[in-house]
């Protein structure tokens, strides 16, 4: 009996000292935020978290833009037939009805909202949106590349076929440092380095990416073509001669 309580009192009392020791440095390293920015709370109470870019989402249907067209037909009704350009503040202008908001939507969220607003003269209005004309997907070369600009993206094109789409590298480029920018959302960019050098080597080809619509790459200069700006052009010996 007296065995038995002098266990209990042990255990209670290892329990207690487990309970009150401070914690373990690695335990509280994993409470840390990943980003320092995630500490600090915004200045509305909500956590800045909510800052971070939201993936966009794969294989989803193509979302109106400005400068699209769309037909809008009306089976019941065809004095309302109407084709119509998103300008760029993303309105369109309907006759009878005025203006209606259709960038960023879907073509079957554009029926809706356009049946929405036909509802005030129409009685159960049918609607249909067939896209006529869209922007067409595009990758942008700049820097140090023969034809730097915007290019149609036309089928399945790398990296390595965009830049010579764009000219190919010139003098001055550094091909082992080349940015691939890929849009995520409307206010966050991907940044992807590139080793252009070992790609075209052949060391790896399977690291040269797929270009997307919107993706951007650029072509920084070399080490040599931002130093040479400061070396007149009868070179550094002739420089070195003249000023001993």
């Amino acid at each position: 009996m007296l065995a038995a309580a002098m266990m209990a009192c042990t255990c209670l009392t290892a329990s207690a000292q487990s309970a009150i020791r401070p914690p373990n440095p690695r335990d509280a390293y994993t409470l840390l935020p990943t980003r320092l920015s995630d500490s600090t709370p915004s200045s509305n109470g909500q956590d800045s978290a909510q800052a971070q870019p939201d993936l966009a989402r794969r294989d989803g249907r193509y979302r109106l833009c400005a400068s699209d067209v769309i037909a809008l037909a009306f089976p019941l009704t065809p004095e309302f037939d109407q084709t119509v350009s998103i300008q760029p503040d993303g309105f369109v202008s309907l006759a009878g009805v005025g203006a209606v908001h259709l960038e960023g939507l879907t073509t079957q969220e554009s029926a809706a909202a356009v049946r929405a607003a036909y509802s005030a003269i129409l009685n159960d209005p049918i609607v249909t949106v067939d896209l006529k004309d869209f922007n067409r997907p595009y990758f942008t070369v700049g820097g140090e590349v023969g034809h730097p600009g915007k290019y149609d993206l036309r089928g399945e094109t790398t990296a390595s076929e965009a830049i010579a789409t764009a000219g190919g590298f010139n003098d001055f480029a550094k091909h082992s440092e080349v940015l691939l920018f890929r849009k995520v959302n409307s206010g966050w960019y991907e940044v992807k380095p590139l080793n252009m050098k070992r790609i075209l080597e052949g060391h790896n080809i399977n690291e040269d990416p797929e270009i997307r619509p919107g993706d951007m790459l650029y072509v920084p200069q070399n080490l040599i073509s931002k130093v040479k700006k400061f070396i007149p052009s009868s070179g550094f010996g002739a420089y070195y001669q003249l000023h001993p």
